[in-house]
């Protein structure tokens, strides 16, 4: 889709067009096409499906009202935070005192209507005029282009001082996937850094996976993780205790913050096991994990932690134990079939199986056996393990 056709699909044509291809099975789209093409033109026509699919592709990121009022492109969508994750990022700027903000790399605007919903005024960068027009598009979906003020230009080449924040978003997808090294992101990381070491405050938006040694030492790393996935891990400059970390876990809110804390101690298997949230992990915050509900270890490698009494807490899974056995297949499916257990979730951590494999090897029959189990395929002080349980609730 080229700026003409977008142009068109803003127009009272191209939005009676979308609302007849809202919810186009893609069993279906081959017809529906066919009969739209009588009466609009095909490139249009392409336009509008190509929008549907990727509307219902955002439902996910966005909920349905929302997703079906904005715009994308395919590149745009990918990148594009999670509106939960954004709104987090954009009332911690407010709570800043951040009144003005210049989004870099913005995409299709996610990032700058979050900020705008906080009363932030915000100025939108990217290079693409095609990604520059679909998020001058959403501002005016969402009523809030008085707020957003979209620039087509090159994010290097662009004048930040003035506004209270910067929030930065670089590109992690190449033509040929994600790009990993922190260098290799558009504009590099290294870029992004030193602009906003001169920004009042600035928040610069990474992939989860950036290793600790590359967070600057001035910044405040914090990992965000939705519904137990984590999303993504900011570098904070100018708002907190440099070289802090911290997690945050959405959509409840709770932020676990670090306190420079040894690892824990390892120890036997006790009745209770909590499997950390992935931001705890990511931030390397088991310790303070382990402190909070009195755990330990069960392998020096391993981050789960374990406990004799239950210490309910939003920054893990916990489940009670029933059996702590030596890794034997054989062994474990004779005893699920003779507890009736016809249905398993395999978690594995330090081992080598995959659960797929290993439920193949079970054979267990859902049909015939009610029960249910969590089995969690790990190591217990350096021996490979099996560890049954159920979910706390």
């Amino acid at each position: 889709m080229d700026r003409e056709v977008f142009a068109e699909l803003l127009s009272e044509e191209g939005q009676e067009l979308l609302r007849q291809v809202r919810g186009v099975e893609p069993a279906r789209e081959l017809a529906v096409a066919t009969r739209l093409r009588q009466r609009y033109e095909p490139a249009l026509v392409s336009a509008a499906l190509a929008q549907g699919r990727l509307r219902s592709r955002a439902e996910a990121k966005f909920g349905q009202d929302q997703a079906h009022a904005l715009y994308f492109t395919p590149d745009g969508l990918e990148q594009a935070t999670r509106a939960p994750v954004a709104a987090h990022r954009a009332r911690r700027m407010r709570e800043l005192g951040v009144r003005s903000a210049v989004d870099l790399c913005c995409g299709i605007g996610a990032d700058a209507l979050a900020l705008a919903r906080e009363g932030i005024r915000v100025l939108a960068v990217d290079r693409s005029p095609l990604t520059c027009a679909v998020a001058r598009a959403n501002a005016e979906a969402l009523r809030l282009a008085d707020l957003v003020e979209v620039r087509c230009a090159d994010v290097t080449e662009v004048a930040t001082d003035g506004y209270d924040a910067l929030f930065a978003d670089p590109a992690r997808r190449t033509g040929r996937g994600r790009v990993f090294d922190p260098e290799a992101y558009s504009p590099p990381l290294s870029w992004a850094v030193e602009t906003a070491r001169a920004a009042p405050l600035a928040a610069l938006k990474v992939a989860p996976g950036i290793p600790h040694e590359a967070v600057p030492p001035e910044a405040e790393a914090e990992w965000v993780s939705y519904g137990g996935d984590v999303k993504e891990a900011v570098l904070w400059f100018g708002a907190r205790k440099p070289g802090g970390v911290r997690a945050t876990l959405l959509p409840a809110g709770d932020t676990l913050a670090g306190r420079g804390l040894p690892d824990p101690e390892v120890g036997p298997v006790g009745r209770y096991l909590y499997e950390p949230d992935g931001a705890v992990i990511r931030a390397h915050l088991v310790a303070e994990l382990a402190e909070q509900v009195a755990g330990r270890l069960i392998d020096a490698t391993i981050a789960y932690v374990t406990t004799d009494a239950e210490h309910p807490t939003p920054y893990a899974s916990g489940y009670e134990l029933t059996d702590v056995l030596p890794f034997n297949v054989k062994k474990l499916r004779a005893l699920l079939r003779e507890r009736g257990v016809g249905v398993v979730t395999v978690k594995k951590r330090g081992s080598a199986v995959e659960p797929e494999e290993l439920r193949r090897k079970l054979k267990l029959d859902p049909k015939s056996a009610a029960g249910s189990c969590t089995v969690f395929l790990t190591r217990v002080a350096g021996a490979p393990s099996m560890l049954l349980g159920h979910p706390l609730r």
